[in-house]
């Protein structure tokens, strides 16, 4: 009969104390979904940086007001927030979390425009294509036109890396580089000259240190840097229109047209 009347008050108290947990749980639901949680301000700021050089704080606050995310402070996805904002011009990823008791802060790392990419598309310099304004560059933003199929965003800002740093010496920039769906190069440099480098032996396993085949790319245009303060002193005040590095010994130049204006 004692342990019969235990086991009573042991079912008894834990229903009871099941009971509590379950109001107190339905209390702390009707709470969190009061007016007094919903979120009434979202602070944008740069996630690195001072300032904002291309995110515009309207912008964004327009992209996420246009998809109307629900919940309240304690209800809300920061997912889905993230994903929203992500798709806001210039904006190339996000941090999102909540302050206490009405705010979502919203951290923003902007995009960082490396080069133009194929027609319509620019590419950052974490060789990433995305789409923005090109008329929200500033006025002296000189981009190089960078084009090439599809996923090859990475290899194409590899190489135009490279190129950069093997004409650099020559006080030469590179202002366009293409790669063809045959992988292979054509290169334009600040002075005119337009580059023939063919294919890219390691166009599909990219390396920066010249393994997997990449050294007679490298090979092809350190020959041509290194002739190119004797060809230019040889030819004095006449211009070389394109130059093809194709050839295993050398390479083939092909002059600019002569003008037919003369001093008297």
């Amino acid at each position: 009969m004692l342990n019969d009347a235990r086991l009573v008050n042991f079912f008894a108290n834990t229903l009871a104390l099941l009971a509590l947990l379950a109001m107190v749980a339905g209390v702390i639901v009707w709470v969190a979904q009061r007016p007094f949680f919903a979120i009434s301000r979202i602070q944008i700021e740069p996630l690195d940086a001072e300032e904002f050089n291309y995110v515009s704080v309207p912008s964004v606050q327009a992209t996420v007001a246009g998809r109307r995310l629900t919940g309240n402070f304690f209800a809300i996805d920061l997912d889905d927030v993230r994903s929203v904002i992500e798709t806001a011009p210039w904006v190339r990823r996000t941090q999102v979390r909540r302050v206490w008791p009405d705010t979502l802060l919203v951290q923003i790392e902007e995009q960082q425009p490396l080069a133009l990419w194929n027609e319509d598309q620019m590419i950052n310099t974490w060789g990433e294509a995305f789409s923005a304004n090109q008329g929200e560059l500033s006025d002296d933003a000189h981009l190089p036109q960078l084009s090439g199929p599809a996923n090859s965003e990475q290899l194409v800002v590899q190489r135009y890396a490279e190129l950069a740093r093997w004409f650099a010496p020559l006080s030469l920039s590179v202002t366009e580089v293409a790669l063809s769906p045959r992988y292979a190069w054509d290169v334009a440099l600040s002075n005119g000259v337009t580059l023939n480098l063919g294919r890219d032996p390691a166009a599909d396993a990219a390396d920066l240190q010249g393994r997997s085949g990449a050294l007679p790319f490298a090979a092809r245009i350190e020959s041509f840097v290194q002739a190119w303060p004797v060809l230019a002193q040889r030819l004095g005040h006449r211009q070389i229109s394109s130059a093809d590095l194709r050839y295993p010994n050398g390479f083939a130049i092909t002059m600019a047209p002569v003008s037919s204006n003369t001093s008297e």
